[in-house]
C-alpha cells in the first residue's frame, strides 16, 4: 500500500518544479543591453587610431624640423646682421678716410716731403685695414662702375647721354655703396647711361 507521504510528489514531478524555479531566476536577471563589437569592426577602429597617431607623430616631427631650421637660420642671420646698425655708424669714417686721401692727386704725392708722403702711406694703409676689418664683419664695398644699375644696391642721382654703352648703366659713382651679407647697408649713388642700346637680359638658368 502506498505512503501517504509521497502522495503529493512523485520522483517524475520534482524535475519539473526544479526547472520552473530554474525559469523564473532567469526571468527575473537583468539584461544586459551591451552587445559584443563585431571582430572586424574593432580591428578597423585600431587601425584608424593607429593611422591618426602616426599621423600626429609625423607632423610634429616636421614642426619640430621646421622649427629648428627657422633658429638656424635666425641666429645665423644674427650673427651677420647683428652688427648693421654698428657698420653703418663706422661707413662714415670710411668716407672721411677716402675724402682726405682724394684730396692730393698721385703727382702731388710724390713732389711732397718724405714725412709727408709716409703719413699718406700710412693713411692709405689705415683704410686698407679698416676695410677688411669691415669685410670679416660682412661688410664689403659695392663696384658698380660698368655694371647694371641695380636699384636694390644703387641710387641713381642722374642719367648721362652715351650710347655706347647698353642703357641703364652705371658710368659714374658719386658714393661708395656697401653690402652685409646679402643686404644692402648703404646703396651707392650713381649716375646711369641713357641713349645706349637696351641691356642683354640674363639667358634663364636650366638644369644639368
Amino acid at each position: 500500500m502506498q505512503d501517504p507521504k509521497d502522495a503529493s510528489a512523485t520522483p517524475s514531478d520534482k524535475p519539473a518544479a526544479e526547472a520552473a524555479q530554474e525559469s523564473a531566476f532567469a526571468s527575473d536577471a537583468p539584461q544586459s543591453d551591451i552587445t559584443e563589437p563585431e571582430p572586424f569592426t574593432e580591428l578597423e577602429n585600431l587601425h584608424a587610431e593607429n593611422t591618426s597617431l602616426k599621423e600626429k607623430v609625423l607632423r610634429t616631427l616636421a614642426e619640430m624640423e621646421n622649427l629648428r631650421r627657422r633658429t638656424e637660420r635666425e641666429v645665423a642671420d644674427a650673427k651677420i646682421y647683428g652688427v648693421t646698425s654698428f657698420a653703418r655708424e663706422m661707413l662714415t669714417l670710411a668716407d672721411n678716410l677716402r675724402r682726405a686721401l682724394e684730396t692730393l692727386k698721385p703727382e702731388q704725392i710724390e713732389s711732397v716731403d718724405p714725412a709727408l708722403k709716409s703719413f699718406v702711406e700710412g693713411m692709405e694703409l689705415t683704410e686698407r685695414a679698416f676695410l677688411a676689418s669691415l669685410s670679416r664683419q660682412g661688410v664689403k664695398q659695392l663696384e658698380p662702375q660698368g655694371q647694371r644699375f641695380d636699384p636694390n644696391m644703387h641710387e641713381a642721382l642722374f642719367e648721362v647721354p652715351d650710347p655706347s654703352v647698353p642703357n641703364g648703366t652705371v658710368v659714374q659713382v658719386v658714393e661708395t655703396g656697401y653690402s652685409i651679407g646679402e643686404r644692402c647697408l648703404r646703396p651707392a649713388k650713381v649716375g646711369v647711361a641713357r641713349g645706349g642700346p637696351k641691356p642683354v637680359q640674363d639667358a634663364p638658368k636650366t638644369e644639368g
